[in-house]
């Protein structure tokens, strides 16, 4: 046994090779010839099978693509004329940075992909011992199994990030048919998510609020959430829900259908959303409630009017009247760059026939039936436990929407190649 065979058999393998395992330390000589190393033919192995991980066509395109551009743009950043102006070369700067991994990743992906084909050639010779045998055979595995894991996570970096996804949030809840017993479905979506922000350490607090007659419902609840990435999550949450359930005044154990409606607005500041003055009509008003002499005798509830869409906001939730409108106008902010996200969204969905993320608030995404202690997403065409998921278990959920909403992207990016993916 040649020690110094083994080295040069393992940096034939790099850099995608594992460890081996400790009886595949030492092996038989090897014959050097073109292109690589070769086994003496002594006896017959068999090898696995169709282990090759073969990356889509259309990806392969995109990752060229990318790498094409990003050996431009560091051309580029060696021009004099580009490092004299600070402005575009700090742009050139950002966009290469945004490709570095993905470059990088890609040549990570090639080298194995080589590395792979140079260990198929060994298998395919007539013989080999045991020990040579078994050690190919796990580095074939072994390479094979990175591939594929490399691949995925090259679709991943392919799929363009959406730029609201770390911002904040204004969630809305609002009663839709059923009476009282929507507004109480409302105050259960309430909790839902109040209860979901807790499992992620994001902080909430109300925004706006009108409660309905039945103690613990709301007629509209608007609560502001901060935190690590909240519209990514929660974007998907936008539409109509619906339950089935026996109301508590159902005399006769009838089950009845009621709706909420949610909405999820992106936080968005002066800059993004422009408000003309003339368009708003305010007015103030007594809070009452809790909170002392100053919230019932003094006028710190503010009643915002926006004309041209028609959109009406009370808030009364903070103790003075210049924080209430100064709540008021960030939510109308919110609801007007919504009204233009939607729009956006819904262009998005026309074109590419969209079963979630498109924020429409007419579309039913879920049904919570009491009865069968069961919720069904209609676009996951999913079941979950309906007792945890409205104690704010409704991860499993979100990811799968944000998993769905992937693979549509992915096949949107090989329908923009002309390749088919494998669907």
């Amino acid at each position: 046994m040649n020690s110094s065979m083994s080295m040069n058999l393992t940096s034939q393998f790099s850099p995608c090779s594992t460890q081996f395992p400790p009886k595949h330390r030492l092996y038989p000589p090897l014959t050097r010839r073109s292109g690589g190393f070769f086994l003496p033919s002594t006896t017959n192995h068999r090898f696995p099978r169709r282990l090759v991980c073969m990356a889509e066509p259309y990806l392969i395109i995109k990752l060229e693509s990318a790498e094409k551009t990003w050996k431009e743009l560091s051309v580029k950043l060696a021009d004099p004329d580009v490092v004299s102006n600070p402005s575009e070369y700090q742009r050139l700067v950002q966009n290469v940075a945004e490709l570095d991994e993905v470059v990088l990743t890609y040549k990570r992906f090639k080298d194995c992909k080589r590395q792979l084909e140079e260990a198929k050639v060994l298998a395919k010779e007539e013989g080999s011992d045991e020990d040579m045998a078994e050690m190919i055979a796990f580095e074939i595995e072994t390479v094979s199994n990175e591939l594929k894991e490399l691949e995925e996570k090259l679709k991943l970096l392919l799929i363009p990030t959406d730029p609201l996804d770390a911002r904040n949030i204004l969630l809305e809840v609002r009663a839709g048919t059923g009476g009282d017993e929507a507004g109480l479905f409302a105050g259960d979506l309430v909790r839902m998510y109040q209860r979901y922000s807790e499992r992620n350490l994001w902080k909430y607090s109300p925004l706006s609020s009108s409660e309905t007659e039945k103690k613990g419902g709301y007629k509209t609840y608007v609560m502001e959430i901060k935190g690590k990435r909240v519209y990514s999550k929660l974007k998907y949450e936008s539409g109509v829900h619906r339950v089935q359930r026996v109301p508590q005044t159902e005399a006769q154990g009838r089950v009845h259908t009621s709706t909420a409606t949610v909405a999820i607005m992106p936080e968005v500041d002066e800059v993004e959303v422009e408000i003309d003055p003339k368009d708003i009509e305010l007015s103030t008003a007594r809070s009452g409630g809790a909170g002392g002499q100053n919230v019932n005798k003094v006028e710190t509830a503010v009643d915002l009017f926006h004309k041209p869409t028609g959109i009406r906001i009370f808030c009364t939730e903070e103790r003075s009247q210049l924080k209430n409108k100064a709540r008021a106008l960030q939510l109308l902010r919110a609801k007007l760059y919504e009204i233009k996200l939607r729009k956006q969204q819904e262009s998005i969905r026309n074109q590419r026939k969209s079963q979630v993320g498109s924020g429409a608030r007419a579309e039913k995404i879920r049904t919570y039936n009491f009865k069968d202690n069961r919720v069904t997403d209609h676009r996951l065409k999913m079941n979950f436990e309906l007792t945890g998921f409205l104690d704010g278990n409704i991860e499993r959920a979100v990811q799968s929407c944000a998993s769905m909403e992937q693979k549509e992207i992915l096949e949107e990016l090989a329908d923009s190649v002309g390749v088919p993916s494998n669907r």
